[in-house]
Protein backbone atom coordinates (compact mmCIF):
# COMPACT_ATOMS: atom_id res chain seq x y z
CA UNK A 1 0.00 0.00 0.00
CA UNK A 2 1.27 3.23 -0.57
CA UNK A 3 0.44 5.62 2.37
CA UNK A 4 2.49 8.96 3.00
CA UNK A 5 2.72 12.58 3.74
CA UNK A 6 3.33 16.16 3.16
CA UNK A 7 7.30 16.90 4.09
CA UNK A 8 9.06 19.92 4.33
CA UNK A 9 12.50 20.62 1.74
CA UNK A 10 14.39 22.51 4.38
CA UNK A 11 17.50 21.18 3.51
CA UNK A 12 17.09 20.09 -0.19
CA UNK A 13 14.76 18.12 -1.93
CA UNK A 14 16.93 14.75 -0.62
CA UNK A 15 15.98 15.63 2.90
CA UNK A 16 12.23 14.63 1.98
CA UNK A 17 12.83 12.01 1.02
CA UNK A 18 14.68 11.06 4.49
CA UNK A 19 11.89 12.38 6.25
CA UNK A 20 9.32 10.53 4.82
CA UNK A 21 11.48 7.35 5.31
CA UNK A 22 11.59 7.90 8.83
CA UNK A 23 7.94 8.29 10.01
CA UNK A 24 6.98 5.12 8.11
CA UNK A 25 5.90 6.71 4.62
CA UNK A 26 6.70 5.57 1.29
CA UNK A 27 4.65 7.98 -1.37
CA UNK A 28 5.64 11.88 -0.50
CA UNK A 29 4.16 15.32 -1.41
CA UNK A 30 6.70 18.46 -1.05
CA UNK A 31 6.34 22.22 -2.40
CA UNK A 32 9.28 22.97 -5.15
CA UNK A 33 9.50 25.97 -3.09
CA UNK A 34 8.18 28.17 -0.85
CA UNK A 35 4.38 27.95 -1.44
CA UNK A 36 3.79 31.24 0.08
CA UNK A 37 5.99 33.11 -2.73
CA UNK A 38 6.79 33.32 -5.91
CA UNK A 39 10.60 32.05 -5.83
CA UNK A 40 11.14 29.64 -8.34
CA UNK A 41 13.36 26.67 -7.56
CA UNK A 42 16.18 25.51 -10.07
CA UNK A 43 18.94 22.71 -8.85
CA UNK A 44 21.67 21.81 -10.57
CA UNK A 45 22.43 18.01 -12.04
CA UNK A 46 24.07 16.91 -8.49
CA UNK A 47 21.30 17.80 -6.92
CA UNK A 48 18.78 15.88 -9.12
CA UNK A 49 21.38 12.82 -9.63
CA UNK A 50 21.03 12.67 -6.02
CA UNK A 51 16.96 12.66 -5.50
CA UNK A 52 16.27 10.48 -8.41
CA UNK A 53 19.05 7.66 -6.48
CA UNK A 54 18.10 8.00 -3.14
CA UNK A 55 14.76 8.08 -3.99
CA UNK A 56 15.12 4.48 -5.69
CA UNK A 57 17.12 3.89 -2.96
CA UNK A 58 14.43 4.61 0.06
CA UNK A 59 11.93 2.80 -2.84
CA UNK A 60 9.40 6.35 -1.85
CA UNK A 61 7.45 6.43 -4.90
CA UNK A 62 5.36 8.54 -6.21
CA UNK A 63 6.52 11.80 -5.75
CA UNK A 64 3.87 14.46 -6.02
CA UNK A 65 4.90 18.60 -5.93
CA UNK A 66 1.88 20.54 -4.28
CA UNK A 67 1.96 23.94 -6.21
CA UNK A 68 2.25 27.27 -4.24
CA UNK A 69 -0.81 28.51 -2.15
CA UNK A 70 -1.47 31.49 -4.11
CA UNK A 71 -2.19 30.12 -7.09
CA UNK A 72 -4.91 31.68 -9.29
CA UNK A 73 -5.25 30.80 -12.54
CA UNK A 74 -8.69 32.52 -12.73
CA UNK A 75 -7.12 35.69 -12.64
CA UNK A 76 -6.42 37.96 -15.52
CA UNK A 77 -4.08 40.03 -13.98
CA UNK A 78 -0.73 39.82 -12.57
CA UNK A 79 -1.50 36.72 -10.14
CA UNK A 80 -2.68 34.92 -13.10
CA UNK A 81 0.78 35.48 -14.89
CA UNK A 82 2.69 34.05 -12.12
CA UNK A 83 0.84 31.23 -11.78
CA UNK A 84 1.29 30.77 -14.98
CA UNK A 85 5.33 30.79 -14.65
CA UNK A 86 5.15 28.70 -11.14
CA UNK A 87 3.12 25.56 -12.92
CA UNK A 88 5.17 25.66 -15.98
CA UNK A 89 8.73 25.80 -13.73
CA UNK A 90 7.40 23.34 -11.46
CA UNK A 91 6.40 20.72 -13.94
CA UNK A 92 9.48 20.97 -16.21
CA UNK A 93 11.48 20.41 -12.90
CA UNK A 94 8.95 17.43 -11.92
CA UNK A 95 10.00 16.17 -15.45
CA UNK A 96 13.77 16.00 -14.25
CA UNK A 97 13.31 14.73 -10.73
CA UNK A 98 10.93 11.55 -11.86
CA UNK A 99 8.16 13.37 -9.76
CA UNK A 100 4.54 12.47 -11.49
CA UNK A 101 3.31 16.16 -11.23
CA UNK A 102 1.56 18.73 -9.65
CA UNK A 103 -1.37 18.91 -7.33
CA UNK A 104 -3.15 22.04 -7.87
CA UNK A 105 -5.56 24.00 -6.20
CA UNK A 106 -6.95 26.44 -9.05
CA UNK A 107 -8.15 29.06 -7.51
CA UNK A 108 -11.12 31.55 -7.02
CA UNK A 109 -13.21 33.67 -9.13
CA UNK A 110 -13.40 36.17 -5.88
CA UNK A 111 -16.98 36.03 -6.47
CA UNK A 112 -17.16 37.45 -9.69
CA UNK A 113 -18.19 34.01 -11.44
CA UNK A 114 -18.27 34.60 -15.46
CA UNK A 115 -17.94 32.84 -18.63
CA UNK A 116 -14.82 35.50 -19.39
CA UNK A 117 -12.77 34.33 -15.99
CA UNK A 118 -13.98 30.61 -16.49
CA UNK A 119 -12.23 31.09 -20.19
CA UNK A 120 -9.57 32.52 -19.04
CA UNK A 121 -8.79 29.50 -16.68
CA UNK A 122 -9.39 27.18 -18.73
CA UNK A 123 -6.79 29.13 -21.16
CA UNK A 124 -4.44 29.31 -18.60
CA UNK A 125 -4.47 25.43 -18.18
CA UNK A 126 -3.76 24.71 -21.50
CA UNK A 127 -1.17 27.27 -21.65
CA UNK A 128 0.61 25.42 -18.57
CA UNK A 129 -0.03 22.54 -20.36
CA UNK A 130 1.09 23.62 -23.81
CA UNK A 131 5.09 24.23 -22.23
CA UNK A 132 5.64 21.60 -19.98
CA UNK A 133 6.60 17.76 -20.65
CA UNK A 134 4.34 15.16 -21.12
CA UNK A 135 5.62 12.41 -18.94
CA UNK A 136 4.09 15.09 -16.11
CA UNK A 137 0.33 15.23 -14.67
CA UNK A 138 -1.85 18.45 -13.52
CA UNK A 139 -3.35 17.28 -10.95
CA UNK A 140 -6.64 19.18 -9.91
CA UNK A 141 -7.53 19.09 -6.38
CA UNK A 142 -11.09 19.56 -5.09
CA UNK A 143 -11.56 23.08 -3.00
CA UNK A 144 -12.92 23.31 0.04
CA UNK A 145 -14.47 26.95 0.97
CA UNK A 146 -15.52 29.30 -1.93
CA UNK A 147 -12.76 27.92 -4.27
CA UNK A 148 -13.05 26.64 -8.16
CA UNK A 149 -13.63 22.72 -7.85
CA UNK A 150 -15.82 21.83 -4.46
CA UNK A 151 -18.31 20.21 -6.81
CA UNK A 152 -17.29 17.59 -8.27
CA UNK A 153 -19.93 18.20 -11.39
CA UNK A 154 -17.74 21.48 -11.74
CA UNK A 155 -14.42 19.60 -11.72
CA UNK A 156 -16.35 17.13 -14.03
CA UNK A 157 -16.83 20.29 -16.98
CA UNK A 158 -13.47 21.49 -16.56
CA UNK A 159 -11.87 18.28 -17.32
CA UNK A 160 -14.34 18.22 -19.82
CA UNK A 161 -13.16 21.28 -21.49
CA UNK A 162 -9.83 20.69 -21.04
CA UNK A 163 -9.70 17.58 -23.23
CA UNK A 164 -6.01 16.65 -22.12
CA UNK A 165 -4.74 13.18 -21.02
CA UNK A 166 -2.34 14.99 -18.74
CA UNK A 167 -5.29 16.08 -16.44
CA UNK A 168 -5.34 14.24 -13.12
CA UNK A 169 -7.49 14.27 -9.68
CA UNK A 170 -6.84 14.43 -6.17
CA UNK A 171 -9.13 14.05 -3.41
CA UNK A 172 -9.13 15.52 -0.19
CA UNK A 173 -11.06 13.76 2.46
CA UNK A 174 -11.12 17.16 4.66
CA UNK A 175 -12.17 19.27 1.67
CA UNK A 176 -15.02 16.45 0.06
CA UNK A 177 -16.43 16.76 3.98
CA UNK A 178 -17.06 19.95 3.95
CA UNK A 179 -18.91 19.83 0.88
CA UNK A 180 -20.98 16.99 1.25
CA UNK A 181 -19.53 13.91 0.71
CA UNK A 182 -19.12 11.29 3.17
CA UNK A 183 -17.97 7.39 3.04
CA UNK A 184 -18.29 5.94 6.49
CA UNK A 185 -19.19 2.36 4.86
CA UNK A 186 -18.53 0.59 1.41
CA UNK A 187 -22.07 1.48 0.13
CA UNK A 188 -21.53 5.07 0.86
CA UNK A 189 -17.78 4.74 -0.56
CA UNK A 190 -19.18 3.02 -3.73
CA UNK A 191 -21.87 5.35 -4.63
CA UNK A 192 -19.33 8.49 -4.45
CA UNK A 193 -17.50 6.66 -7.10
CA UNK A 194 -20.43 5.70 -8.98
CA UNK A 195 -20.88 9.51 -9.63
CA UNK A 196 -17.01 9.65 -10.11
CA UNK A 197 -17.97 6.92 -13.04
CA UNK A 198 -20.70 8.80 -14.26
CA UNK A 199 -18.99 12.31 -14.48
CA UNK A 200 -15.88 10.35 -16.13
CA UNK A 201 -13.82 11.63 -13.17
CA UNK A 202 -12.58 7.80 -11.72
CA UNK A 203 -10.31 7.72 -14.77
CA UNK A 204 -8.41 10.12 -14.24
CA UNK A 205 -8.01 9.97 -10.45
CA UNK A 206 -4.12 9.39 -9.05
CA UNK A 207 -4.13 10.43 -5.18
CA UNK A 208 -6.28 10.79 -2.02
CA UNK A 209 -5.34 13.53 0.62
CA UNK A 210 -6.49 11.71 3.99
CA UNK A 211 -7.08 14.27 6.65
CA UNK A 212 -9.86 14.89 9.15
CA UNK A 213 -11.41 18.01 9.68
CA UNK A 214 -11.65 20.07 12.71
CA UNK A 215 -15.78 21.70 10.87
CA UNK A 216 -18.57 20.01 10.80
CA UNK A 217 -19.85 17.87 7.43
CA UNK A 218 -21.10 20.18 5.26
CA UNK A 219 -20.06 23.01 6.76
CA UNK A 220 -18.29 25.02 3.77
CA UNK A 221 -15.27 25.36 6.09
CA UNK A 222 -11.87 22.97 5.16
CA UNK A 223 -9.24 23.02 8.20
CA UNK A 224 -7.30 19.93 8.66
CA UNK A 225 -7.51 17.80 12.00
CA UNK A 226 -5.12 14.87 12.87
CA UNK A 227 -6.73 11.30 11.70
CA UNK A 228 -9.32 10.55 14.68
CA UNK A 229 -9.35 13.99 16.58
CA UNK A 230 -11.64 15.72 13.91
CA UNK A 231 -15.63 15.22 13.14
CA UNK A 232 -14.84 12.58 10.30
CA UNK A 233 -15.42 8.93 11.46
CA UNK A 234 -12.53 6.69 11.52
CA UNK A 235 -15.05 4.73 9.64
CA UNK A 236 -14.58 6.53 6.58
CA UNK A 237 -10.80 6.35 6.57
CA UNK A 238 -10.98 2.33 6.90
CA UNK A 239 -13.99 2.38 4.08
CA UNK A 240 -11.19 3.92 1.69
CA UNK A 241 -7.55 2.41 2.88
CA UNK A 242 -9.50 -1.45 2.61
CA UNK A 243 -12.32 -0.75 -0.79
CA UNK A 244 -10.99 -2.89 -3.52
CA UNK A 245 -11.93 -0.07 -5.88
CA UNK A 246 -9.54 2.71 -3.53
CA UNK A 247 -6.23 0.69 -1.67
CA UNK A 248 -4.39 0.90 -4.45
CA UNK A 249 -4.25 4.82 -5.04
CA UNK A 250 -1.39 6.91 -3.00
CA UNK A 251 -2.36 8.18 0.29
CA UNK A 252 -1.07 11.08 1.46
CA UNK A 253 -1.91 13.40 4.81
CA UNK A 254 -1.39 16.65 5.35
CA UNK A 255 -2.45 16.67 8.88
CA UNK A 256 -1.16 18.99 11.73
CA UNK A 257 0.96 16.52 13.61
CA UNK A 258 -0.04 15.42 17.13
CA UNK A 259 2.81 17.62 18.20
CA UNK A 260 1.65 20.50 15.75
CA UNK A 261 4.76 19.94 13.46
CA UNK A 262 3.23 18.46 10.82
CA UNK A 263 2.42 15.29 9.42
CA UNK A 264 3.52 13.07 11.72
CA UNK A 265 4.59 9.10 12.37
CA UNK A 266 1.30 9.08 14.92
CA UNK A 267 -0.99 10.00 11.95
CA UNK A 268 0.66 7.19 9.79
CA UNK A 269 0.59 4.81 12.24
CA UNK A 270 -3.29 5.10 13.36
CA UNK A 271 -3.90 4.68 9.73
CA UNK A 272 -1.72 1.49 9.26
CA UNK A 273 -3.69 0.02 12.22
CA UNK A 274 -7.18 0.35 10.15
CA UNK A 275 -5.70 -1.77 7.30
CA UNK A 276 -7.66 -4.98 7.14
Amino acid sequence: MKLGAHQSITGGYTEALKRIKNIGGNTLQIFSSSPRGWSFNKIDDKQINDFINLKSQLEIDPVYFHASYLINLADEGKIGQLSKLSLINELNLASKLNIKGSIVHLGSYKNQISNIKYQILINNIKEILSKTPENTYFIIENAGTRKIGQTLEEISQIVKDLNNSRIRLCFDTCHLFSNGYKFENNKELDDFLNKLNSLNLLNILEVWHLNDSRDDFNSGKDRHENIGQGKISIEEFKTLLNHPKTKNYPFIIETPGFKNQGPDKENLDILKSLIV
